[in-house]
């Protein structure tokens, strides 16, 4: 019996993330503890909390889960795997352990619609080098699935994203679009080879990227997920009181992303995004309206956003395409802060 996860859900993948601006509102009543081995906590809304064990050694801590992204079992289990170790590569850190977090509608999906996505889950981890040792299943519809993740760090090595500094160039390792082409597969417009292209992606590290990062020593970065580009590329801005200078032209779109888009098909999660950055945002008026919604597209398990030294960019972009992340480019600049954080260009 074939089963298809996508008639379970309205939404999935990171575009399932309720919205940044009610996100923002929910953070404000978490208290927060005081204490000195807290190096990274979400005081700016960074990928992972970072705990100091000792001179040597902090423990990077992140979780995330959420419901199918496309109808196979065991890629649905592949891509949330490496969606939730990213948060870990985007701030330098080496994953290690992890926990599955599973919420399985027991009466409505076969069992091993279930143990399809805990082998996806385990393969994508083993390939990062992550064990997972335990986690904990409910009974809940649609099915959700994801990992807590444990990974190790040198205090003194942390990739934060306020690290990004004036001066500075922003490289994007991979293409953006996903949330379009996956909204498109459910609704019956994206080719079949947009789709396969857009899954790939998703399943695909971000570790290569994480090492060419620590190579380089560089010092700003997150990876862009739920909140689109220009989200996430806000996060970095606000924590690194800089602004960010994104040529859009410059971007790089998974297949007919963009034709997708121009024909409609332009998920909510875009415009929850865009109204949370707009107050914040400052784009030239021949913006192509498209390209504006493209930049607040939601990724699920996207590519690093690196803010890099200037004179250090083209050999890091070397390296990156070197190591397989052929789509890495640089789409634009850190700025001193200029009235608004984002600046989007044609």
């Amino acid at each position: 019996m074939k089963i298809d996860l996508l008639q379970m859900v309205e939404s999935g993948g990171c575009s399932a993330k309720i919205s940044p601006k009610q996100l923002e509102e929910i953070l404000k009543y978490l208290p927060l503890p005081k204490d000195p081995n807290i190096l990274v906590d979400i005081d700016t809304h960074d990928d992972a909390g970072v705990y100091r064990v000792n001179a040597d050694l902090a423990l990077v801590l992140t979780t995330d889960f959420f419901p199918p992204v496309c109808s196979d079992p065991y890629e649905f289990g592949q891509i949330a795997a490496a969606n939730s170790i990213s948060d870990v590569y985007a701030m330098g850190g080496d994953p290690v352990l992890a926990l599955n977090i599973m919420m399985f509608p027991a009466a409505k999906l076969p069992i091993e619609a279930y143990a399809e996505i805990l082998k996806g889950g385990f393969d994508k981890a083993s390939e990062a080098g992550v064990r997972i040792i335990g986690g904990h299943t409910i009974d809940d519809y649609p099915p959700k699935y994801g990992l807590a993740v444990i990974g190790y760090i040198h205090p003194e090595k942390i990739i934060t994203n306020a690290g990004a500094r004036q001066g500075d160039s922003l490289i994007l390792t991979k293409p953006i679009g996903t949330g379009i082409i996956m909204a498109g597969h459910r609704l019956g417009l994206a080719n079949e080879a947009d789709i396969t292209e857009a899954k790939r992606l998703m399943k695909l590290l971000n570790k290569s990227g994480a090492e060419v990062m620590k190579k380089y020593n560089v010092k700003g970065a997150t990876d862009v997920t739920g909140f689109g580009l220009a989200g996430h590329g806000l996060k970095m801005a606000m924590a690194s009181r800089v602004s960010l200078k994104i040529n859009m032209k410059k971007v790089p779109l998974i297949g007919g992303s963009y034709k997708l888009a121009d024909d409609g098909c332009i998920p909510g999660a875009s415009f929850r995004n865009l109204d949370y950055a707009d107050e914040h945002l400052l784009a030239v008026e021949e913006l192509d309206y498209n390209l504006r919604m493209i930049a607040f597209d939601a990724q699920t398990s996207g590519g690093l956003l690196m803010s890099v030294s200037h004179d250090k960019a083209e050999a890091i972009l070397n390296d990156l395409h070197k190591a397989g992340l052929t789509s890495s480019v640089i789409i634009g600049e850190v700025i001193e802060f200029q009235g608004k954080y984002i600046h989007l260009e044609n």
